[in-house]
């Protein structure tokens, strides 16, 4: 056995032995290219394509991952529904008032609002087979995490590529984190964020307090996948019926 052939069959057993990623019903494909490791595939949703790529970042002799997973979709959309969604969510968030918004479409860019600040922020928005790509700049790591969720919101999205630029660069910490899973958590109106404490410990997040049901704890988890920069979720969220399992 080669050492690549090695690396895939531990990639595979890795990803066979975590229960929230379902191989049999979303295969993942896992191949060698130019010494990086390819996962491709569609995944069930967010925390699958997140659990995957750590579960094999974590293996020793992998030196870098090209990502082509795509998640699953809530609901199917075309490239133009999707950018419409998305671009509709930015324009409607309070946080993103005073950023500019534009839009690729049909080979060029189109502005549909401009900055009303200075320094100007601008959120460029593309589509291209379900992956939301944003690109630009704004001027705090809360505005580009929020701005990537709620790309990752829009039910019809398959992957969001957050490209957007920190203006002037800020540098990242686990408080900057916690700030930003707060600020999402409040803005999902199907989570009661105020039952929910977040704690972030070296891009691992914890999630404790309590939730009407599995499927509230669930999407609460989903949230916090959502945002960038977190490398690791510990759900300890506890459901009102007293029933607890530990993510």
């Amino acid at each position: 056995m080669t050492g690549k052939e090695k690396i895939l069959g531990e990639v595979r057993a890795a990803f066979e032995h975590e229960r929230r990623i379902n191989l049999h019903r979303y295969p993942i494909q896992v191949t060698c290219s130019d010494g990086d490791l390819v996962l491709a595939g569609e995944v069930e949703d967010i925390i699958a394509k997140k659990l995957a790529l750590e579960l094999a970042a974590a293996l020793p002799g992998v030196n870098g991952i090209v990502d082509r997973l795509r998640v699953t979709p809530a609901q199917p959309m075309g490239d133009g529904e999707i950018r419409d969604h998305v671009r509709a969510a930015l324009l409607q968030e309070p946080v993103l008032d005073s950023c500019a918004i534009r839009v690729w479409e049909k080979g060029r860019t189109t502005t549909v609002r401009e900055a009303t600040r200075e320094p100007a922020s601008m959120i460029e928005i593309r589509v291209d087979d379900g992956v939301v790509t944003l690109n630009g700049q704004v001027s705090s790591l809360s505005h580009k995490r929020l701005a990537g969720v709620l790309a990752w919101w829009v039910p019809g999205s398959r992957d969001v590529v957050n490209g957007v630029e920190v203006v002037p660069p800020e540098e990242d910490n686990d408080d900057e984190v916690t700030d930003a899973l707060r600020l999402v958590l409040e803005k999902n109106p199907f989570v009661n964020a105020d039952q929910i404490r977040a704690y972030t410990h070296n891009a691992v997040v914890t999630l404790e307090g309590v939730v009407r049901n599995e499927t509230e704890k669930r999407m609460a988890e989903r949230d916090v996948w959502y945002v960038f920069g977190v490398d690791k979720v510990i759900n300890q969220l506890t459901v009102a019926d007293g029933s607890h399992r530990q993510e």
